[in-house]
């Protein structure tokens, strides 16, 4: 009987070291859940109960103006001033074609504005002399018709034969043709310059227009860039022959990009005009952030602006849920820091908290400032002012 009790005895005092470990256990087991409890209480209320109300998406890109630089006359390229990934300011050249055949047409036409003045103080030199020519014949035909009177009446008294009275009739005939014809060479003058000077002659003005239209050709032998940017797109060589039209290179002003956001319609709810974004990129990581606006919504999705859009009314449908362009205008200072490539993919979330921003964007508005023209030139104005002045003798 001792023997066997004393197993028994040995049994339940190894028992007792197992329950407690087991209620340990389960009170851990029970702290750590009531721990996952309270972080996904705490997670609830922080990230989804109190955060503002927001929309994101990874469906977005870097887009910008890509500024194409093209000949607008031809030649031959002499120089290249600028080159991809270089960046250049609103102004500067990019690249000079040669200017021999331009040289040549713009004194060719500096000639030919001379020429039309000096034409029309020629013209006006007709018409002084019309004018002198009118009154010489208007004094022989007076003179033809007294010697025509004078023999009329010595005719009549038989003194004059009637063969002479007729030379005399002869007379006045010719000196009548003679006075309409210089009348008539003196109008033709005259209508050439009657009621205009040297400046605005009819056909000296054709020929400043001829000697603009030479300057402005030999200006477009320099191309300079409309805007500050970085090059890009250079398939130009030297030496090259390029034509009217012909694309060179292109300009991409980095500080004026933007994003380009595609949201789906089931988020465009609460989307606003001047709603705060901000936006991270792969290419800075997480910890760079950008900060934004809502700039305006696409009026159409992307679908509605194909080349050939769905046509839903034909054969089966199913329904596809759309993405609108949303486009965010960012800070031009943190872009001068960490400037943005169009093309980039970037993650943008908006926030919609503040609801009361206009669907609609805001009115056009002017994007770049106005280029200079090619025709409002203050030293070709000044060259033909010379040429005029060189050619005119003192005359306006």
């Amino acid at each position: 009987m001792a023997d066997a009790a004393t197993p028994t005895l040995a049994t339940g005092e190894d028992t007792a070291p197992a329950r407690g470990n087991s209620a340990l256990r389960r009170r851990l087991l029970l702290i750590v859940a009531a721990l996952v409890v309270i972080l996904a209480i705490a997670y609830l209320v922080i990230f989804v109960l109190l955060a503002p109300a927001s929309e994101e998406t990874d469906d977005a890109y870097v887009a910008g103006d890509v500024v194409s630089i093209t000949a607008r006359d031809p030649g031959v390229v002499m120089s290249l001033l600028a080159d991809d990934t270089q960046t250049v300011r609103a102004g500067e050249p990019l690249l000079k074609l040669d200017p021999t055949t331009a040289d040549v047409s713009l004194a060719a036409a500096a000639a030919e504005l001379g020429k039309a003045v000096r034409s029309f103080r020629a013209v006006t030199s007709q018409v002084s002399s019309g004018d002198a020519a009118v009154v010489q014949a208007e004094a022989e035909l007076t003179k033809a018709r007294n010697d025509l009177a004078r023999r009329a009446s010595a005719a009549a008294a038989g003194a004059v034969s009637g063969e002479e009275l007729a030379h005399a009739r002869d007379a006045v005939k010719v000196a009548n043709a003679n006075l309409a014809l210089a009348r008539s060479q003196r109008a033709q003058a005259q209508s050439t310059i009657q009621g205009t000077s040297v400046a605005n002659n009819p056909a000296v003005l054709a020929a400043i227009a001829h000697y603009r239209q030479a300057a402005i050709m030999r200006g477009h032998m320099d191309i300079n860039t409309p805007v500050d940017g970085v090059v890009a797109k250079r398939n130009v060589q030297i030496g090259q022959q390029v034509e009217k039209g012909d694309p060179l290179m292109a300009v991409v002003p980095l500080h004026k990009v933007w994003i380009d956001a595609n949201f789906r319609e089931t988020q465009l709810e609460d989307i606003r005009i001047g709603q705060p974004v901000k936006i991270t990129t792969d290419t800075y990581g997480s910890d760079t952030v950008f900060h934004g606006r809502v700039a305006g919504i696409s009026p159409g999705s992307g679908n509605a602006f194909a080349l050939l859009p769905p046509q839903n009314a034909s054969g089966n449908w199913i329904k596809i849920v759309q993405r609108l362009p949303v486009r965010i205008e960012l800070n031009p200072s943190e872009l001068d820091k960490a400037p943005l490539r169009i093309g980039l993919s970037v993650k943008v979330e908006v926030d919609t908290t503040d609801t009361k921003g206009a669907l609609i964007g805001a009115p056009a508005r002017k994007i770049y400032a106005d280029q200079d023209s090619d025709g409002s030139n203050p030293a070709v104005e000044q060259e033909i002012a010379r040429i005029i002045a060189a050619n005119s003798g003192g005359r306006r």
